[in-house]
């Protein structure tokens, strides 16, 4: 005779309900957050899911549930870091770079284009200034609020964010949106 494997889904509940509704009300969020990180949907996706499982295991330990997201947002950045030392090389060099088309301000095609032309120079940033430029303009965060989740003074968020914010400004593919 044997046992079963596999139990039943109501036997299988969360016996943490708190982090089970964190993650049902934060989840577009946190994703948003792991998708500024990646280049890829599904590896943000895989990053948030690494993450959350992290944050699952230290539930219990966490003593200030007010700061659960900067918990996460640590947890997906560390996960990345670690990711990122273990890469492998997933970028292939072309001949040449497509040109992209003069921008008007009325059409949203062209609106998307400079979005995603953005996109790809924050990706070319190195992964710390990426990650503080990320959490400044996109997730919204003040200087103090940045420095505290990467663990770092106001003034090194300050000097990060100049030198990346001067990098994109010279980039040619958002040069030609000015």
């Amino acid at each position: 005779m044997t046992t079963p494997v596999c139990t039943s889904a109501s036997a299988a509940a969360a016996p943490y309900p708190s982090f089970t509704s964190y993650v049902r009300a934060r989840r577009p969020v946190l994703l948003r957050a792991a998708r500024s990180l990646t280049a890829n949907p599904c590896d943000a996706e895989d990053l948030l899911q690494t993450a959350l499982a992290k944050t699952y295991a230290a539930w219990e330990r966490i003593e200030n549930q007010r700061a659960l997201d900067g918990y996460v947002r640590r947890a997906l950045l560390n996960t990345r870091t670690s990711q990122w030392r273990k890469r492998r090389v997933d970028e292939f060099a072309c001949d040449e770079l497509p040109e992209p088309e003069p921008l008007s301000d009325d059409d949203p095609a062209e609106r998307q284009a400079l979005h995603d032309a953005m996109w790809r120079a924050v990706m070319k940033l190195p992964t710390r200034q990426r990650a503080m430029v990320v959490l400044r303009y996109y997730e919204d965060l003040s200087e103090a609020q940045t420095a505290e989740v990467l663990g770092v003074s106001v003034g090194t968020v300050k000097s990060a964010v100049s030198r990346a914010l001067g990098k994109l400004r010279e980039d040619p593919e958002l040069g030609l949106a000015r």
